[in-house]
Parts: structure tokens; sequence; C-alpha cells
């Protein structure tokens, strides 16, 4: 079983615990007459053009992007283009991201990241709220609360 973090946690999915599922992007529109578009999630694969998916961000609820390598940096450049283009749903990553990857992560736009369990027993939560307490205490926050 996967495990999400989301803030540094290990957390349950909230996602799939709420009724939603994911589906493969080329399976989506046979998926969207059987589910309400709210619990419809799309699988990105890390080689796809986020302008593809356009037509699609007001119809579903979350977008997994697949990272099939750590050293695969293709989905944190998805993520960053569509929060550009106005997705505010949920975007996960998925597959092999690293701790050390997870400030990144949040800055390119990820809510969550999904890792396979026996990389959760590698990377304990520890790393993870280590790794989020990075992205808290940069030069970016120290000007902002030195100008307000």
């Amino acid at each position: 079983m996967p495990v999400i973090i989301k803030e540094g946690r290990f957390i349950e999915d909230p996602f799939t615990d709420a009724g939603g599922a994911f589906v493969a992007l080329d399976q989506y529109s046979a998926a969207v007459h059987d589910r309400e578009a709210a619990l419809t999630g799309i699988d990105v694969p890390a080689d796809t053009d986020p302008q593809a998916l356009a037509g699609l961000m007001n119809s579903v609820a979350a977008i997994r992007i697949a990272f099939p390598s750590f050293a695969d940096g293709r989905g944190f450049s998805i993520a960053r283009k569509l929060r550009r283009m106005g997705f505010n749903g949920l975007i996960r990553a998925k597959g092999h991201v690293l701790a050390d990857q997870y400030p990144l992560a949040i800055r390119s736009g990820f809510d969550e990241v999904e890792i396979p369990n026996d990389q959760a027993g590698r990377m304990p939560q520890s790393q993870w709220r280590e790794a989020l307490a990075r992205t808290q205490n940069n030069y970016l926050d120290r000007l902002k609360h030195r100008a307000a």
C-alpha cells in the first residue's frame, strides 16, 4: 500500500478515502460517465504536455503525475505549468520522489507525494519533515517578513 506525504507527514489517502479514484489519462472520457468529476482524478505520465490537459482541468478534482525515476524531473515542470494554467485541484506526485526533492515538489505546486511502502521504510517521516522545514525559513520568506 502506498504512503501519502502531506505537510511532511505520512497520512492516509484523503482522496480515495473520500471515494475518489484515479484513472489513466487515456481512459478519462469513459471514466467521467461512471463517476462524478469531484471524485475523479487522472494519472499523467511524465512525458505529458501540460497543454494537452487544458480542457480537462475544470472537470477533474486531482491530477497525479508519475515519477518513474528520482532522476526524472519532468513532473516538477508539469506541476508548475498546471498551476500557472490555473489548476486549483489536488496535484500529487507518484513514484520515485526523494525526501530531498520534497521542497522542490512543494514549490512546483504539488500538494502531496505518494511513494511505495518500501521507500517509506527507507525514508521515514522525520526525513520528510526535515525537508519541509527547509522550505519554511528561506531568504524570500525572511524578506517578506521584513517588508511587512
